[in-house]
């Protein structure tokens, strides 16, 4: 059998499980009061063929009603497993009374569990099906319109009592589940997982080694662009001279600095390779195109050099700061004619990050961005003239933030033009097109093991939203959808290199450095909010940017 890396087991650290109780290594799983509970794996299963099996027990008869006390199956990111997801459309379950349950409906099936049966599921993500099997002899194969769309998560239901039904899973850990049946040893076709049964043809292990990952950032298919060069931070005390800042790892063409130790109204500067060495803003202000020429002298092969001037702030003698950093195409920019506004862009396919600029005509259109998917996060800036930053976040629709304002996402046409980025352009309307004014771009979207952008639900918990991401975090920017007024919330794994992570700046605020009032985890698959700070963690939608050091696949070996 293979190494097949970590393998799925339920999630004690998701939201939805703080009535569940876990044994045998988070694999089986008992209520402990008079509710429904629930949980999910550790696995965000978006593409691919998967299979797993549950060991059913049988404590006691099932309720009043015959819904029984145990279930199997899948849900989406974000919805909580209670009683009610016994009929809601957010989950596929198995129930052990013989019924399917939430989306396509309450079906009885005809075939209910009793104890030491083994239900196994199959779930094809790319195809949209859900097979449930017993004692390897299929139940039902849901499809289509009946099935949720992946991503999903694998979960379980249990009652609220621990003497009821409940299960043990076998993600392809053991197929004795705890020697309680004789061992299978059947694993995958990748030769992965140990299971009772045979999975169907196709069907793999939830494990690491069968992830998917991008190959352009898989570090055992290239030495060059893995993810601790293509994005990073580096810390830094000014010396109000010329001052060298080494360890980012490669040489950048976005750089990011915010002070940390004083704050300033000038205190976030933005520099890039497309504009040059010469020319930054500030996140935090509306100004455009600032003389930089006697602040930054030069991005490097290891990071960049600062120079003796102090008027943009990001050297000033004794003060300490942070530095972010990404990798384009080395300041190297093409024409790019794909919209109906010609831009200048220098594109990291392999990271999914463009820079791009262009010259507004006063009209609606598109800009081709370069990259070979459409980009999910776009921050604008109007360079020849005084405009707001704005940010067009797709995982809340066509819209914008106006950053400068605090603001939540609004919906609507403008500044970003009235349809979706597509693989090739992403539109500019509004305040971005305005006639001969330059503008420039940044373009991201999501690089599997690499990066996301996407969307959370707050708790306003201490034990706050678990966020699957599929790779442990370097970076994390959080953002309410919801609320004004909230900052944009920024966590590097440089300023703080254990859990909790809690030193925080903003990218549009003028103060320093917090170091306690929002603390996350940074984990091997994802994040988890420590904390009931509105900023972060309301019962609010969050947007959030996350860039990543080790893809989940592999742990954290390389």
């Amino acid at each position: 059998m293979a190494s097949s890396g970590n393998i799925a087991t339920w999630n004690p650290l998701d939201d939805d499980r703080t009535t569940v109780n876990f044994s045998q290594g988070n694999l089986e799983t008992k209520g402990d009061d008079a509710n429904w509970a629930g949980c999910k794996a550790t696995f965000l299963l978006s593409s691919g063929k998967w299979y797993w099996e549950a060991f059913s027990f049988k404590n006691a008869a099932g309720d009043a009603d015959g819904n029984g006390w145990a279930g199997i199956g899948i849900t989406i990111p974000n919805h909580i497993i209670n009683g009610a997801s016994r009929t809601d459309s957010e989950v596929n379950l198995y129930v052990d009374n013989g019924y399917t349950r939430g989306k396509g409906g309450n079906t009885d099936q005809g075939t209910s569990w009793s104890a030491s049966d083994i239900i196994g599921v199959a779930y094809d993500a790319d195809n949209g099906t859900i097979q449930f099997l017993k004692n390897n002899s299929s139940v039902v194969t849901l499809t289509g319109s009946n099935v949720i769309s992946a991503p999903a998560f694998p979960c379980a239901l249990v009652s609220g009592s621990s003497t009821y039904n409940h299960t043990i899973a076998n993600f392809g850990q053991d197929s004795t589940f705890g020697g309680r049946v004789t061992a299978g040893g059947n694993a995958d076709g990748n030769g992965n997982g140990d299971f009772k049964y045979a999975p169907p043809n196709g069907f793999l292990a939830v494990c690491s080694a069968n992830l998917p990952i991008s190959d352009d950032i898989d570090p055992a298919q290239t030495d060059t662009n893995i993810s601790e060069k293509q994005c990073g931070a580096v810390l830094y005390t000014g010396n109000g001279g010329s001052n060298a800042i080494t360890g980012l790892g490669f040489q950048p063409d976005l750089v990011w600095m915010k002070q940390r130790s004083s704050g300033s109204t000038f205190s976030n500067g933005v520099v890039d390779s497309s504009r040059g060495a010469s020319l930054g803003t500030y996140f935090n202000r509306t100004n455009a195109d600032t003389d930089f020429s006697s602040d930054f002298s030069s991005f490097d092969n290891d990071g960049f050099t600062l120079a003796s001037g102090s008027a943009a702030n990001i050297n000033n003698s004794g003060v300490t700061f942070i530095g972010w950093g990404w990798k384009a195409n080395g300041g190297t920019t093409s024409s790019n004619g794909n919209g109906s506004i010609t831009s200048s862009v220098q594109a990291n396919t392999k990271a999914g990050f463009s820079i791009v600029t262009y010259t507004g005509g006063g009209s609606s259109g598109t800009v081709g961005h370069g990259l070979n998917k459409a980009p999910e996060f776009v921050i604008s800036k109007k360079r020849s003239g005084t405009q707001s930053w704005y940010a067009l976040a797709t995982p809340f629709g066509q819209g914008y933030f106006d950053v400068s304002g605090n603001a939540s996402y609004s919906s609507g046409n403008d500044p970003f033009n009235s349809s979706a980025p597509t693989t090739t352009v992403v539109g500019a309307s509004g305040d971005n097109v305005t006639n001969s004014a330059t503008y420039i771009y940044y373009c991201w979207h999501s690089v599997e093991g690499f990066s996301k952008f996407s969307k959370f639900e707050g708790n306003g918990n201490a034990d706050g939203a678990f966020v699957y991401t599929g790779f442990r975090p370097k970076m994390l920017v959080i953002k309410d959808g919801d609320n004004s007024e909230r900052a944009w919330v920024v966590y590097d794994d440089k300023r703080n290199t254990f859990n909790p992570v809690k030193n925080t700046v903003g990218w549009n605020l003028n103060g320093s450095e917090d170091t306690s009032s929002y603390p996350v985890d940074f984990l091997s698959n994802g994040f988890k909010l420590r904390t009931t700070n509105n900023l972060v963690n309301a019962s609010s939608t969050y947007f959030y940017a996350c860039w990543g050091s080790v893809p989940f696949r592999y742990n954290n070996t390389f």
